[in-house]
């Protein structure tokens, strides 16, 4: 009987610590679980309703759980610049390559598992800019407030009638805007980009003080009826077409910038497999082929076709930037434009 009261209480015992170890490899197991799926952190300057379904698609193939932090290209780059010792991001996706550069120090090196088949001109030269998609800059209407006033450059941009209602925000925040300050140096410059100045000063005269404070603002502002034109990147006009909305696009007949849009990873990524993960995700066949068969992007590889609806690049008057100068001479222009702009204001 003694004998059967002590192997009770072991056998007890033994119970108690295998539900116990198994309950607390359960609970560990949950919390790595949890753990594994919060781990990455995407910055991003795209509007929400194109980030949505892609990363909803990551999310359901790697079981990462992907946060979001959305803002202007420049106001995320201050960001992560001021978060350098302790970084948060573990991705940057968004803004143009000329507005990326000057802050590439923020970026670690990486070629995608994609790189063989992205175009050449979309090459990852720099080693941590890697092409996500190709981004004309179009000047977008509303067709049902132009009237007879025909728009098809930035010349007619100085048209009185349009005064006060041109949407444009500042090429400080925003990586469309600083794309559209290049545009317009180069092409009404013919090539030389000094000589466009004289045009930015009429183009602000004719803003009439109104400089909005994100490309957001800009398309929402031209579909609702704010403002007859904007100055925008090709998707968020051709988003609004396809849907057979009250919006046409206009390339610039003086000259059209097409650049790349970038997906970087940040220097000392919290997630850095997971960072490099997402890089090759956002390049692959299927995504690139979503973006342009259902978010009205151009693919930057090979294989993937340009959506019908959008103007061939051959029938676009494509102009180029000298890249190291625009490089050198960001913060100058940058600043050169606000003078410009506050100038007229106080007029």
């Amino acid at each position: 009987m003694k004998y059967k009261i002590i192997i009770t209480v072991i056998l007890s015992v033994f119970v108690i610590l295998l539900v116990g170890y198994t309950t607390s490899k359960r609970n560990h197991n949950l919390q790595n679980n949890q753990q594994e799926r919060e781990e990455l952190v995407i910055y991003s300057s795209h509007p929400l309703d194109f980030l949505k379904p892609l990363i909803e698609e990551f999310e359901s193939r790697t079981g990462i759980l992907v946060t979001v932090v959305s803002g202007g290209t420049g106001q995320l780059i201050n960001r992560i610049e001021e978060e350098q010792d302790n970084p948060n991001a573990d991705i940057l996706w968004g803004g143009s390559l000329s507005t990326l550069k000057p802050q590439m120090y923020l970026f670690e090196k990486y070629s995608c598992a994609n790189e063989d088949i992205i175009q050449q001109e979309f090459k990852n030269n720099e080693g941590m800019f890697t092409k996500f998609s190709d981004v004309p800059s179009i000047i977008m209407v509303n067709t049902d407030l132009i009237g007879n006033t025909q728009i098809n450059g930035y010349k007619d941009l100085l048209n009185p009638e349009l005064k006060g209602k041109i949407a444009y925000c500042s090429p400080n925040v925003s990586s469309s805007a600083f794309e559209h300050l290049i545009n317009m140096l180069y092409a009404m410059g013919n090539g030389n980009p000094e000589d466009g100045w004289d045009y930015v000063k009429l183009f602000c005269k004719n803003l009439d003080g109104n400089l909005l404070n994100s490309s957001t603002e800009v398309y929402r502002g031209v579909a609702n009826g704010e403002f007859v034109v904007g100055l925008i990147f090709e998707e968020a006009a051709a988003a609004l077409v396809a849907n057979g909305d009250n919006i046409k696009i206009a390339y610039m007949e003086e000259g059209v910038l097409s650049t790349p849009d970038c997906v970087s990873i940040v220097k000392n990524s919290p997630h850095l497999q997971n960072a490099k993960s997402f890089i090759d995700f956002a390049t692959g066949y299927e995504v690139q082929t979503k973006i342009t068969m259902e978010l009205n992007r151009r693919s930057v590889r090979m294989d993937v076709k340009t959506p019908k609806y959008l103007k061939a690049k051959e029938e676009i008057t494509i102009i180029h930037a000298d890249p190291e100068h625009v490089y050198k001479m960001k913060k100058q222009w940058i600043q050169k434009f606000e003078e410009i702009f506050f100038d007229m204001k106080e007029e």
